[in-house]
């Protein structure tokens, strides 16, 4: 993703600097910001809290995160810090490793404050290195159809940034969307243009008018400028952003491959967008066209445009039977789905939960996630399905007094050596083989065997093969919550 010599240009948090490149070539370095902070509502049930869109395969075999990130090849710069919210570390971690990407930073948020004050934490690590880089703000839950094009946009961006400009990048519109804000152009520069005006969402009648007018773009939430031009603008339209992203970044920690904020600090900070803070006052805000099949993936209307559809017009993913049905998008993960005499609608199924909604209603899927929040129920925060830095589990079954769970630890994974106060658990391997530590003992379990731990046994479980391992887990007792656990070591943090 780099080009060698780049990536060494940042030392870890905490470490003396490496050695530096040339001073000039330092300035114009190109360091990628990618957002990853966002909860995705709209595309509940498959978008929750604990695993939003962004960590999700909507467009494709990989992730959007993971697209965001390979869309960067090509292009000269340097490893990327990606920004996104604590308790998505490990998934967000997993998916940079697992397209290639090892020199990355991870930079926690302990709680949402949205983009201007994420984007001011990435300058101030950026600058804390020594250098001043130029800033590519992107999200990590956009598609882009033309990467060319998108890449050259990111260069004509760039020769605005070295200008001292506040760069962003403004989608040509192909429709009249009541869904984005909007950026109208004004003088042209040599290579963008000035920005005129940001605007908010429109309603239809004026987004008609702005899409016939052709001086309006969509509002794309990427951004391309210098670090400490993006400070100085900060400091000048909202200081108290800065002071207390300052003031969070000095209790910053370095644990493991992620860089933690100081909580308390950070949580003081007033929670504001990029565009609100900073793009809407300075007088430097230009903005590069760009016409690269790009959409945010916001709601699942937004989705079916970007699926291929059949002769019916249905957009369809999974084991999903029509009759006399089209225009439809349907997504089946787990079992079969079968529709019969109805059109414009989104159906998706997952383990917990199925959505019904009309095609032009879909926007309002959150007023479901809102109910779901008021209940006090959990299908809004994590799917049955939840992903561990060890691997993943399944939670097949529930009762009074029990809990059924499907454990994969992936190979070399281990779980933390931790004890329970309220249950036990029998543990059935089913597949690969087990190292189980219990008490004092340290044992292998192998395929068709089993093994017991009592209440308040302190325990470890460990993949020494080359397989995932699959066990079927057994818990009884009169507490089975995720917070009775008591961890004495882990090699992933967590104590």
């Amino acid at each position: 993703m780099t080009q060698e010599g780049h990536s060494t240009e940042f030392a870890p948090v905490g470490q003396p600097p490496r050695v530096p490149a040339p001073a000039d070539r330092r300035a114009e370095a190109l360091l990628p910001v990618v957002l990853a902070g966002g909860s995705g509502t709209r595309l509940w049930p498959l978008s929750r809290e604990y695993k939003p869109k962004q960590f999700l395969a909507l467009a494709g075999e990989q992730t959007l995160l993971q697209q965001a990130l390979q869309r960067l090849q090509g292009l000269d710069c340097l490893a990327p810090i990606l920004v996104c919210n604590e308790k998505h570390r490990f998934l967000a971690a997993e998916q940079m490793h697992d397209v290639g990407l090892a020199e990355g930073r991870v930079l926690l948020e302990p709680c949402p404050r949205n983009t201007a004050p994420a984007i001011a934490l990435a300058a101030l690590m950026a600058m804390g290195q020594g250098a001043d880089p130029l800033l590519l703000v992107l999200a990590a839950d956009h598609r882009i159809g033309d990467v060319a094009r998108w890449q050259q946009a990111v260069q004509a961006a760039r020769t605005l940034a070295q200008q001292g400009r506040l760069a962003t990048f403004g989608i040509v519109p192909d429709r009249p969307e009541t869904g984005y804000g909007y950026i109208r152009r004004g003088t042209p520069l040599a290579s963008g243009w000035q920005v005129r005006q940001f605007v908010e969402k429109p309603d239809a009648q004026t987004a008609q008018a702005y899409l016939d007018s052709g001086e309006y773009y969509w509002n794309s939430g990427m951004f391309l400028f210098r670090a400490s031009d993006y400070l100085q603008a900060l400091q000048a339209s909202r200081p108290d952003i800065l002071a207390a992203c300052r003031q969070a970044w000095a209790g910053c920690v370095h644990d493991l491959d992620f860089v933690r904020i100081g909580h308390d600090d950070f949580a003081a900070c007033p929670a504001e967008s990029v565009d609100c803070a900073v793009m809407e006052h300075t007088t430097q805000a230009a903005m590069v066209a760009l016409d690269a099949g790009w959409d945010d993936l916001g709601a699942w209307s937004a989705l079916a445009q970007v699926q291929p559809d059949d002769a019916q017009g249905n957009r369809l993913r999974g084991d999903v039977l029509m009759h006399a049905a089209h225009d439809n998008l349907v997504r089946a993960d787990h079992r079969l789905v079968a529709l019969v005499g109805v059109q414009d609608l989104v159906v998706v199924e997952t383990r917990d939960a199925v959505l019904v909604a009309r095609k032009d209603q879909v926007q309002d899927v959150k007023a479901i996630v809102a109910q779901l929040q008021a209940a006090g129920r959990s299908e809004h925060l994590r799917h049955r399905e939840e992903w561990r830095p060890w691997g993943h589990f399944d939670a097949i079954g529930s009762g009074p007094r029990y809990q059924v769970k499907k454990i994969t630890v992936k190979p070399g994974g281990k779980l933390s050596l931790q004890k329970h106060h309220h249950r036990a658990e029998h543990w059935v391997v089913v597949s690969g083989t087990a190292q189980v530590t219990k008490g004092d003992q340290t044992y292998l379990v192998s395929e068709n065997q089993s093994t017991y731990i009592p209440i308040g046994q302190v325990h470890s479980l460990e993949n020494p093969g080359v397989i995932p391992l699959e066990l079927i887990e057994v818990q009884s007792g009169a507490y089975l919550g995720e917070d009775d656990i008591v961890r004495l070591e882990d090699r992933y943090g967590r104590v």
